[in-house]
């Protein structure tokens, strides 16, 4: 598909069929992800891929936004040890957040739907996270995106607002 096509096309998706992702699709999503811009090239990002319905089950009830039954999560997280130092360390989120995005758009690409649901900033979510996985304390979880085979047909929407840009001339 054409790349301005998915822009449009990537809507949140929160119904799924029962139907799994495939490794092929799930290996394709972590590529782009991967492919995605991070400060200095220091990569500070972990990918949890969560198949095991225990743990899905668990993500589900880890953060108020999360309750979606999906075959398939990806935990996007930060690796503190990963990150610039000091001052700096806080670029693990746009990091993390570029490579959010491009699994998005690779999720619309391929066909699939997903569902970004933040868990960083809230203690709790993290918290829950962190229990769920067994994360270690230089991971933060960022977000859980939720993947699958689409239930639901959302339009391809454009929102571009030209109230929002400004021009500096």
């Amino acid at each position: 598909m054409e790349l301005n096509k998915v822009l449009l096309k990537r809507r949140s998706i929160r119904k799924f069929t029962d139907e799994a992702v495939s490794d092929e699709d799930i290996n394709e999503i972590l590529h782009a992800a991967m492919s995605g811009p991070s400060a200095c090239n220091r990569t500070p990002w972990e990918f949890f891929v969560v198949t095991n319905p225990e743990t899905l089950e668990k993500l589900r009830k880890a953060a108020r936004y999360s309750k979606i039954k999906a075959p398939l999560a990806i935990v996007v997280c930060g690796n503190l040890s990963k990150a610039l130092p000091l001052q700096l360390a806080p670029f693990w989120i746009q990091d993390c957040s570029a490579a959010t995005e491009n699994i998005l758009l690779r999720v619309t690409d391929l066909g699939l739907g997903a569902v970004w649901c933040g868990v960083h900033p809230m203690k709790t979510a993290e918290k829950n996270v962190r229990e769920a996985l067994s994360l270690p304390e230089k991971l933060i979880p960022l977000n859980i995106i939720h993947i699958g085979h689409p239930a639901e047909n959302q339009e391809p929407r454009d929102q571009y607002n030209e109230k929002k840009v400004h021009f500096v001339r």
